[in-house]
């Protein structure tokens, strides 16, 4: 798909306006969906909670469950929708190239990096929105490493991600049963969100609201 862009120049100003150009043309709708789709995902996000520190610092403590819970619904869920639109000619998606060394590496440094924060970058700039200025620090070493990378890709960072494999997709490996196969898969990963137990680990701003019978600290 072409993207079309008219706004000239290398200054920040028209850097962000060619962003926006970029949504505009991409064919996902008014830039006004963008920016409801987006207020409800970040309600949604506050009213699971997933955007506080102990969520996902306690998920990779195994301590809370509530994100993988959340994340094998949306997965589940979301691949059927997706996939069926796409079919539809309601949607469309770019298949990124499995590179493996890159994915294995880079998946080592994001999980590493989510555990300190305790975010993850859909879930830090609510945080940030409700002034939370740790998040904000982490959000700026982020740009900061997006920037190493973009400088040192070619003589660094491209030999360490290696080669890639091409793209591919789960439903090519069923040729003729795709429809099938993404009923099953996105079925059976929202069943793994159903069968998760539900734990939970409070900070003290949560535990204040809960009951006096219910605060797990008391039992």
């Amino acid at each position: 798909m072409d993207i079309i862009v008219k706004t000239a120049g290398e200054d920040l100003p028209s850097r962000i306006a060619q962003m926006f150009e970029s949504v505009i043309h991409q064919g996902h709708g008014s830039l006004v969906l963008v920016f409801l789709i987006g207020v409800i995902f970040g309600g949604i996000i506050q009213y699971t909670r997933v955007d506080k520190f102990e969520k996902i610092a306690g998920f990779a403590m195994l301590k809370d469950t509530i994100v993988p819970k959340m994340l094998f619904l949306t997965v589940g869920l979301t691949s059927i929708g997706l996939y069926f639109m796409v079919e539809a000619g309601g949607a469309h998606y770019h298949i990124k190239p499995i590179i493996w060394q890159g994915l294995i590496l880079g998946g080592i440094l994001f999980g590493i990096s989510m555990a300190i924060l305790g975010k993850c970058p859909g879930t830090g700039p609510v945080s940030i929105a409700e002034g939370r200025i740790d998040v904000l620090v982490g959000a700026i070493g982020g740009l900061l490493g997006g920037l190493v990378f973009t400088l040192f890709y070619d003589d660094i960072f491209k030999p360490l991600m290696g080669e890639s494999s091409g793209s591919l997709t789960l439903p090519e490996f069923f040729p003729g049963n795709e429809h099938m196969v993404v009923l099953i898969f996105g079925i059976m990963v929202a069943l793994v969100a159903i069968v998760i137990p539900k734990v939970e680990m409070f900070d003290e701003a949560d535990l204040c609201k809960l009951p006096e019978g219910e605060r797990p600290d008391r039992d």
